[in-house]
Formats: C-alpha cells, sequence, structure tokens
C-alpha cells in the first residue's frame, strides 16, 4: 500500500545542495519515496500519515559501530574522567568478556544496541567484529552481526590480542589467512585499527590487501591518537573511509579531497575520552566528504545515538547544523558507498524520520531532548 506523508513543515532532503522544502508532503509505496514535493501538489495515495507541522529527516545511517561484545568498562570511563588517559588498550578486556559469552547474549546485547539506535532514528547501522580475535570468535561475532545489518566489517585486526603479545607477525599472518578465510563470508568489509599500539602502516597494508583480494571493501581506523600513515593509505587502496581523522596533516586533507575516500568522524569517542576534537571544518572546507557515526562500543564510545553525535559535531567541530544532519545521512551513506539511504528524493529507500520539532536545527538547539516521534523503514513505522 502506498502511504501519503502530509503536512511537512520542513523537509530536510540531504542532498548535494542541501535543500529544505516546507509545506511539503512524500509519497511511499513498496518501501520507496516515488514522489516528493509541496503538499497542495501531493498525488493520492492508499494511506496518510499527518505530520501536523513536523519536520522530515532521512534515517540516520550510523557508518562506524562496534556492537557484537560482552560486558561493559564503565569503571575505565570513571578512571579517564579522573584523569588517567586513553590507550585503546582496554579493548582486551573486551574480548576476554566476548569469548566467554555464548551466542545468544551476545546476540541480545547486540539487538538492545539496535533497537536503541532504531528508537534514535538510525535506520541503517554498519556493525564491526573485532573483539573476538580469534578464528572462530570473529567467525562468530559476524554471523551475529549479519542477522542484525547487511553492512558488516571484518575487525581482526582490531589489537593484538595478550597471547599474540610477543608474536605479532604471527598474528597478523593469521588475520590475513585462516581468520580472513573464516570471516568472508559473513562479511562485507575489511577493517583495520591503524595505530601506535595496535597496528603498523605495513601490518594494515597486508591485512587490507588480503581482504580487498577476497571481495571485501575496505575501510581503516586512521589517525585517532596520533598522526600517522592511517589516512593515506586509506586513500592509497580506494577505501570507502577513513575513520577517526583526528590527528590530520596538510597532506592527509589533500590526500582526502582528492578521493572517494570519506572521512568518518566519530565525536562521541572524543567525548568519552577528553581528546581533541578533530575539525570537521577544516576538511569541509577542503572539500573532503564527511560523515558522522557513534562509534558505539564498551570502551571509547558507549553511545548509539547519532542526535547526541550531531550536537557535538556543530557545538565542538565547527559544523552547521545542515552540514551535521547531512553527514550523518547522506554522509554515512557515502561511506558505505550506498546512494538508496540517507537522502529523500524519488526511488531512495522509504527510510525517514518525523522529528518533535519543526525544524533539523533541533537536533543541535535542543541536545539531549528525545525528538524523534516516528521513524520509518522501508516505508514501515518501526
Amino acid at each position: 500500500m502506498s502511504l501519503l506523508v502530509t503536512n511537512i513543515a520542513e523537509l530536510f532532503t540531504s542532498d548535494d545542495e542541501l535543500r529544505t522544502l516546507h509545506d511539503a508532503a512524500i509519497v511511499v509505496d513498496a518501501g520507496r519515496i516515488a514522489w516528493v514535493g509541496p503538499a497542495a501538489q501531493a498525488p493520492s495515495a492508499d494511506d496518510r500519515l499527518d505530520a501536523d507541522g513536523r519536520a522530515v529527516i532521512p534515517g540516520f545511517v550510523d557508518s562506524h559501530a562496534h556492537l557484537v561484545f560482552a560486558g561493559d568498562r564503565a569503571a575505565e570511563f570513571a578512571a579517564r574522567m579522573n584523569g588517567e588517559p586513553y590507550t585503546g588498550g582496554g579493548i582486551r578486556t573486551t574480548v576476554a568478556a566476548t569469548r566467554a559469552a555464548s551466542d545468544e547474549q551476545l546476540r541480545g546485547a547486540a539487538l538492545r544496541l539496535v533497537t536503541e539506535m532504531r528508537r534514535q532514528g538510525t535506520t541503517t547501522v554498519e556493525v564491526k567484529s573485532g573483539y573476538g580475535l580469534t578464528v572462530e570468535h570473529e567467525a562468530r561475532s559476524l554471523r551475529v552481526a549479519r542477522d542484525l545489518t547487511t553492512e558488516t566489517t571484518y575487525l581482526g585486526a582490531h589489537v593484538v590480542p595478550a597471547e599474540y603479545q610477543d608474536r605479532p607477525d604471527e598474528y597478523v599472518a593469521l588475520v590475513a589467512g585462516p581468520m580472513l578465510d573464516a570471516a568472508a563470508p559473513y562479511a562485507k568489509w575489511v577493517d583495520v585499527f591503524c595505530e601506535r599500539g595496535a597496528f603498523d602502516g605495513d601490518q594494515a597494508r597486508e591485512i587490507l590487501t588480503a581482504g580487498l583480494k577476497a571481495g571485501l571493501g575496505a575501510r581503516l581506523h586512521a589517525n585517532q591518537l596520533t598522526a600517522g600513515p592511517g589516512v593515506r593509505l586509506a586513500v592509497e587502496l580506494g577505501a570507502a573511509s577513513a575513520d577517526h581523522c583526528t590527528h590530520l596533516s596538510d597532506a592527509d586533507v589533500d590526500a582526502l579531497a582528492g578521493s572517494q575516500t570519506v572521512a568518518t568522524l566519530l565525536p562521541g569517542a572524543e567525548f568519552s575520552t577528553r581528546s581533541p576534537y578533530p575539525d570537521a571544518r577544516r576538511l569541509l572546507d577542503a572539500g573532503v566528504t564527511v560523515a558522522l557515526a557513534t562509534d558505539c562500543n564498551p570502551g571509547s564510545s558507549y553511545t548509539s545515538s547519532m542526535p547526541f553525535c550531531i550536537a557535538l559535531a556543530v557545538r565542538e567541530m565547527h559544523m552547521t547544523p545542515a552540514e551535521a544532519v547531512r553527514a550523518a545521512t547522506a554522509g554515512g551513506a557515502r561511506a558505505l558507498r550506498r546512494d538508496d539511504i540517507g537522502v529523500l528524493r524519488p526511488g531512495a529507500r522509504a527510510d525517514l524520520v518525523m522529528l518533535d520539532a519543526p525544524s533539523h536545527l533541533h537536533l543541535a538547539y535542543r541536545p539531549g531532548v528525545p525528538l524523534i516521534r516516528t521513524v520509518l523503514h522501508d516505508g514501515v513505522p518501526l
């Protein structure tokens, strides 16, 4: 059945022109957007949803999340708030808890987070492995993730686990070989944490190249804690996204600007670790495509809220509200190499969010307020 959503005060299309339509309507048919335009010109439909003067935006596209894990690291967060620095070392704590959990426990915990995300307007989420770090547990994590989304990422190269601490080259060979073979049937992407204390540029190249040869797309955790080779390696290998992008040289920015690689910014991580925020304004002014994502994970960004990340991006990263909403929708879609989500135009998937507000501006203007009124996924209310 077709559905007419009408009496929309502001329709934020999230297209290249950042258009907003007023007194607008949308017709949804067979899970797709069939028509967009002025409410007075809307065609008839089988059913009708009155927005009653509210704003409508695309569903959020969260292109970076770590949802398959057990336990939490609240004590680690408290220690950071007491002045201890973030190093990424706490990942191994989550690895131990995740390995000990049952499939049902992992699936239930991940589904809880996806449900939280949907209530807050996220209609597409990417989910990584990375807390198993054995052949068996990485494949298991991706099987769980595949039940939740088609955007699944193999992150066997999250950190070197304790049992390989003195044999990192052996672990890299495992990640690029038998572990990849077991994980690839359940993954769309391959990712590496390219950072001091995790994997260097040569190790990241070996793993990403193996993943590309296995038919996976590339993504990369890059330049989060320090300057390094990650961003330029992502561009060189044609990665869909370089994520974090906190410590960038002029050469890094130029490389991103001349490529199809999206800079995915994760302000929840900076909030939770008291680290410097990336400079989104610098990237946008250089012509780089920017995405926003939650980086939802138990250690460094335990938030499932894209509206929260939008508010942080506007307040701390010098984005306009329109730029931040677009980065959280169309930008996230670009980071997943998708053109059927993150925008409101005929032919796109009917993923849309009705706000309890007259404009997208309220997502940053009213931080922390639950403004998500209605979520449609494939044209069906969630």
